[in-house]
């Protein structure tokens, strides 16, 4: 029981930084790919939970300890500006495993003002279907477990 637990707290902390770290880490571990995929989004809603309660205490924290001002546009801001003006916190929750990470994501859906019920909702969605797709394909192509040996 204690072998199991710690499996699935393994898969989750690997996904509280990187998403694709607990679908590769539930491969290793050789759980099933449901148990890995909700093992998964667990990990990733930790730190939506975490990061969307104490986003913006680390917003004003960042911005009191730098020492220049930041460049105001970039292409990660570009991205995230033109993402948010075309499809709101859900294109946002959508591209957050892949392309934010669960901790720029819940951030940048803070630093635009999204209700807490919302990014809760929307992030929990992407982070089910994510971690359903990216598990199956990890338990199910035998190249992609062969590559992670």
């Amino acid at each position: 029981m204690k072998t199991i637990a710690l499996k699935y707290l393994s898969v989750a902390l690997a996904s509280t930084l990187k998403f694709f770290g607990g679908p590769i880490t539930g491969v290793i571990l050789k759980l099933g790919w449901i148990e890995t995929a909700l093992c998964s989004a667990a990990g990733m809603m930790f730190s939506v939970l975490v990061l969307t309660y104490l986003g913006s205490g680390i917003q004003e924290l960042i911005k009191k300890n730098r020492k220049s001002q930041p460049k105001r546009f970039t292409k990660t801001t570009r991205l995230a500006v033109n993402i948010w003006q075309k499809f709101g916190i859900i294109g946002i929750a959508f591209l957050t495993p892949p392309l934010f990470t669960p901790l720029f994501g819940p951030i940048l859906a803070v630093a635009f003002r999204v209700p807490r019920a919302s990014i809760f909702l929307w992030m929990t969605s992407s982070a089910l279907l994510w971690g359903l797709a990216i598990s199956y394909i990890a338990h199910k192509m035998t190249f992609v477990q062969e590559w992670i040996k």
